[in-house]
């Protein structure tokens, strides 16, 4: 449960990062932050793996880089359920995903190295 929790919290702080650097991505503030990224997480285990099997023969033809695509659909349909979080642009559709997984995969790593996440040892 408490992975879980610090999964969102990554997010939500991964996201408040690509709204610093990605003009077109907004988020209102810190709750609508949770809120996506929960919302992202529930898009993402469930629309994404259709998305990307319909999109495989596509996916083959580009080399992969329909993928971005896919990513950025996800992203923006992430959006729609979350009030307070927006995605304008085709440069906030395709590099806000991006940023996102980058910022995302730092503050795991970062978070890792600090043991957060991690029950105490019980003695």
């Amino acid at each position: 449960m408490l992975s879980y929790l610090l999964t969102i919290f990554t997010t939500a702080l991964a996201l408040l990062v690509t709204d610093i650097v990605i003009p077109g991505v907004t988020i209102a503030s810190f709750p609508a932050a949770l809120l996506a990224g929960v919302s992202i997480g529930l898009v993402n285990g469930s629309v994404k793996p259709v998305l990307s099997l319909l999109s495989l023969p596509i996916n083959l033809l580009t080399l992969g880089a329909f993928s971005l695509i896919v990513n950025g659909l996800c992203f923006w349909l992430a959006s729609v359920f979350v009030p307070g979080f927006a995605v304008h642009g085709f440069l906030a559709f395709v590099l806000g995903p991006v940023v996102l997984s980058f910022a995302t995969t730092f503050l795991s790593k970062y978070f890792a190295e600090k043991g957060m996440g991690q029950l105490p040892a019980k003695q």
